[in-house]
């Protein structure tokens, strides 16, 4: 994948939060939790995460904020019957120039390697990552594919708000939910969510 492959980045977030967001960016797990933000990570996931350290530097995982290159992922999904409640903020390409950043080639709570913008990002299949469907039959391909879906771009300690540009909702409900808290432009992309 390169560089031009990546239109925008994706981070998936409850309605609620936006203001705190807009005002504060988007804070790595650590930062966040001193602020008592609705969590829309899964407990389990983030005990893996709690352990993960990145390679070649002095940092934890939850010391970075984590992006998507595409939100139509298993988290996503899993969300799904909170789609009134959630937005997908859109996030400018141009994070991946900020120092420090890192790219994974799938879930970084799972088994997976951490590299440079520059070493990583011609790793990644543009396909897999993009692509609408996962599921396979073969449930080995099923849990890889999941996980690719799933790769991330990792930012230290927080995504200023003026990297943020607009959200993606499911309906006219979320629509709403949204502007009654801010004035962010966004899109009602239904196809985005499940």
């Amino acid at each position: 994948m390169n560089r031009c492959d990546v239109e925008e980045l994706h981070f998936i977030t409850y309605i609620e939060n936006v203001p705190s967001i807009l005002n504060r960016g988007i804070l790595s797990h650590n930062k966040s939790r001193r602020l008592m933000l609705r969590d829309i990570s899964e407990g389990g996931v983030q005990e893996l995460r709690t352990k993960k350290k990145i390679p070649g530097t002095n940092k934890n995982l939850h010391d970075y904020t984590n992006l998507y290159f595409d939100a139509h992922n298993p988290m996503l999904s899993a969300r799904r019957s909170e789609n009134d409640e959630i937005c997908v903020l859109r996030i400018k390409n141009i994070v991946l120039n900020i120092d420090g950043v890192i790219i994974t080639d799938k879930n970084a709570a799972r088994d997976c390697w951490f590299k440079t913008v520059d070493e990583g990002l011609p790793l990644l299949n543009k396909g897999e990552i993009y692509a609408t469907f996962w599921i396979n039959d073969n449930p080995i391909k099923n849990y890889k594919h999941a996980g690719i879906k799933c790769a991330e771009v990792l930012v230290p300690y927080c995504v200023h708000p003026d990297y943020i540009f607009g959200a993606y909702v499911y309906n006219s409900t979320a629509l709403n939910n949204l502007y009654n808290l801010s004035d962010l432009d966004a899109i009602i992309k239904r196809e985005l969510f499940f």
